[in-house]
């Protein structure tokens, strides 16, 4: 019984550890990499973008508990490589914490 519990513990650890050292990872590669946006105002000015600074960047983040909002988890979800925040694969984020 002993062995299994440290087993189980040894795998969890190991698991966590490697979640984490991915975070991590991809926090390195994609930090500082801004997102542009750009907004067509077809009512007031045609054929113009307007160059707005984005209000949420890629840093990395990947999962629910590192968003602060919805809208902030929805923009990683669509912008952002190697996001694990939609579970079931419906295109809204976090719904169990921001997106309910």
């Amino acid at each position: 019984m002993f062995r299994i519990l440290l087993v189980a513990l040894l795998a969890f650890g190991a698991w966590k550890g490697y979640e984490k050292y991915q975070s991590q990872r991809a926090a390195q590669q994609f930090q500082g990499i801004p997102q542009e946006i750009d907004i067509s105002n077809n009512s007031s000015r045609r054929n113009r973008s307007i160059d707005i600074a984005p209000k949420f960047q890629c840093d990395g983040r990947t999962h629910c508990s590192q968003m602060t909002s919805c809208e902030e988890a929805t923009f990683f979800l669509k912008n952002c490589p190697g996001t694990k925040m939609d579970g079931n694969n419906d295109g809204v984020p976090c719904e169990q914490q921001w997106c309910k």
